[in-house]
């Protein structure tokens, strides 16, 4: 007979989603090497930090998968209202930076809550998704209660100002709203009230700096659009295979801003060419697929709508992030998940990989 602690063990190793695993980690492997070539000769410092992240967001990761998810389903909109009262705190009590307020400063650290809040928002959606009784065909009716717990966050990001984390959250919200069965008429009317808001939004809500980082886009001769430029002169200069690790020279020598943050993509791009840039993509484009393929599994709505909502997370993340480094997307300021260097963005991805683990493993339990 068999030990009760060996069952457990292997029952656990069964269960436990090792795709999702190996694939976070080859992601998240993938960025430290690329974060030490762009620090090492500069702020080494940084490299040391980003550990520190990495190991706090391992613990945060593990703790969230190990909770019952549907615990956090009862307490979704609580959550979401904590992290609406985290906004409004950063708007009066942030730290001022670049004409902007989105951190808490903690000592050595800041945190950025517009970034916990894409969670916070997919799991009160899917609160609420779980809980209506309406299972498809729905209409603007049933939209007032998710437009409210979208567009109160939303608009206390813009204000700060972020409009890119604002308009990711939006992406976020229109990818689940694509799963819940909406009428065809009812979300073509969406889409189309979203563009109709568009010019009036360019107009009278952002700021100059934003403004012109839109015509920057239209015109890459301009002085705006200096950022683009050098990102794609270190693409072009890696060709197929790259320059090698440590070997890049585009963007050092031309002290290029942003450079473990927004554009990391741009050094990997260098240093490792074409077959980098394919296997960085693969790795996240297994992981969101495996996201998805878990979310089709999931044994009730909350865990799936949860799901759909990290893997366009991570997807809209990626897809704006290499959009605006390759110069088709305006530069808005958006992080490469568990790549680029921030606090704040690695745990807010682990917390979000973490549930998706915590539905995996419980699909098997009921």
């Amino acid at each position: 007979m068999m030990p009760t602690r060996a069952v457990g063990w292997r029952r656990l190793r069964f269960r436990f989603d090792w795709t999702l695993t190996l694939a976070t980690c080859a992601v998240t492997t993938l960025g430290l090497v690329n974060l030490w070539s762009a620090v090492h000769d500069r702020q080494a410092s940084i490299f040391s930090v980003q550990v520190s992240w990495l190991g706090l967001g391992v613990a945060v990761f593990l703790g969230v998968a190990t909770l019952d998810y549907r615990t956090i389903s009862r307490y979704g909109y609580v959550l979401h209202g904590a992290g609406v009262a985290l906004l409004l705190g950063v708007l009066l009590f942030g730290k001022m930076v670049g004409g902007g307020r989105r951190w808490f400063e903690l000592g050595p650290f800041h945190v950025q809550p517009s970034e916990l809040m894409q969670l916070l928002t997919s799991i009160a959606l899917g609160k609420y998704l779980n809980d209506s009784p309406v299972l498809e065909g729905r209409t603007w009716r049933h939209l007032a209660i998710p437009v409210l717990i979208v567009s109160v966050p939303a608009l206390l990001i813009a204000k700060q100002p972020d409009f890119g984390t604002a308009f990711l959250l939006l992406l976020i919200f229109f990818t689940i709203m694509l799963t819940a069965r909406l009428k065809l008429k009812t979300l073509a009317a969406i889409v189309g009230l979203a563009t109709l808001a568009a010019f009036p939004i360019y107009q009278h809500l952002l700021h100059e700096y934003q403004r012109k980082r839109v015509e920057s886009f239209f015109n890459p001769n301009s002085e705006g659009a200096y950022q683009t430029r050098q990102a794609l002169n270190a693409i072009g200069s890696g060709r197929f295979l790259g320059k090698g690790f440590l070997h890049g020279t585009q963007i050092r020598l031309r002290h290029f801003p942003a450079l473990w943050t927004d554009f990391p993509f741009a050094v990997w791009a260098e240093e490792w060419g074409f077959v980098g840039c394919f296997a960085i993509l693969l790795a996240y484009l297994i992981l969101v697929l495996w996201i998805l393929k878990i979310a089709g599994d999931a044994r009730d709505r909350f865990g799936a709508t949860v799901c759909v909502g990290v893997a366009a997370m991570l997807f809209w993340h990626v897809f704006i992030n290499e959009g605006m480094v390759s110069g088709v997307l305006p530069v808005v300021g958006v992080t490469l998940p568990l790549v680029s260097y921030g606090g704040s963005s690695i745990l807010t991805t682990a917390a979000a990989l973490g549930l998706v683990m915590n539905v995996s493993v419980r699909r098997f339990s009921y």
